[in-house]
């Protein structure tokens, strides 16, 4: 669901990290438990990796140690997020991706990854426009999936010149959308620059709709640190066993 996903997506180049979308129940956090100490993962931060931390929308961060190729790789789990759908209907919609030597990857879908990007991180801002924007490139033609896919397009673009041209082409769609995005009121008069001023906006509030939704997050990361920090916190420094 992370850097790895925008790779397959081929919206990125590179990713120092892995990030899961998981299912927090009991016996599919034994599973990764198991896994992870295959590859000697330690919890390298707070909160320590327990069930109620996961559902209440935290993130666990690992390392990595063995086998040689894996050390010091990062890896971080969640099961909520801001925004997004539950586990079992992002599974539902889950895309399976096969790699050059026919291994499998269930990849979150693109939809479901863009939503899970909008956050107040500078980084991935530039990286839903990349997902968006090569998407609508490679599969603009796909007439099969057609309307499906200019609904999507319609509601996450960031490109100001490619959403002109698309409003252009399907107004009445655009109409049908634009009481859920009304920017694109911009885009069907061909005003870029206002659109561009729009799109800022629609940004700054996604940014600090995810400010507000992590403010008690941290400040219970904070207590966490500072309990640890005292001792008094006998899980924070547990590593995966």
């Amino acid at each position: 669901m992370g850097g790895q996903a925008c790779i397959l997506y081929g919206a990125a180049e590179f990713s120092r990290d892995v990030d899961f979308a998981i299912l927090a129940s009991p016996g599919n956090i034994a599973q990764l438990r198991a896994a992870l100490a295959e590859l000697g993962a330690e919890v390298i931060a707070v909160p320590p990796f327990e069930l109620k931390y996961l559902r209440r929308g935290h993130a666990v961060h690992f390392r990595a140690s063995t086998p040689p190729e894996a050390a010091g790789l990062r890896i971080d789990v969640m099961t909520k997020m801001r925004g997004v759908d539950p586990f079992a209907r992002l599974w539902s919609r889950r895309v399976t991706m096969e790699a050059d030597d026919g291994t499998p990857y269930e990849v979150m879908s693109l939809p479901d990854l863009v939503q899970a990007k909008k956050t107040q991180r500078d980084k991935d801002w530039p990286m839903i426009r990349r997902l968006v924007e090569a998407d609508y490139l490679n599969r603009r033609d796909d007439r099969e999936a057609a309307v499906h896919n200019v609904r999507f397009w319609l509601r996450e673009l960031r490109t100001p010149e490619l959403l002109i041209d698309l409003v252009s082409a399907n107004p009445a769609i655009c109409r049908e959308l634009k009481s859920v995005r009304p920017l694109l009121k911009f885009a069907a008069a061909g005003d870029a620059e206002a659109l561009a001023d729009a799109l800022w906006q629609e940004e700054r509030a996604e940014r600090e709709a995810d400010r507000i939704y992590w403010k008690p997050l941290r400040e219970e990361l904070e207590q966490l640190r500072r309990e640890r920090a005292s001792g008094s916190a006998g899980t924070g420094r547990r590593h995966v066993e």
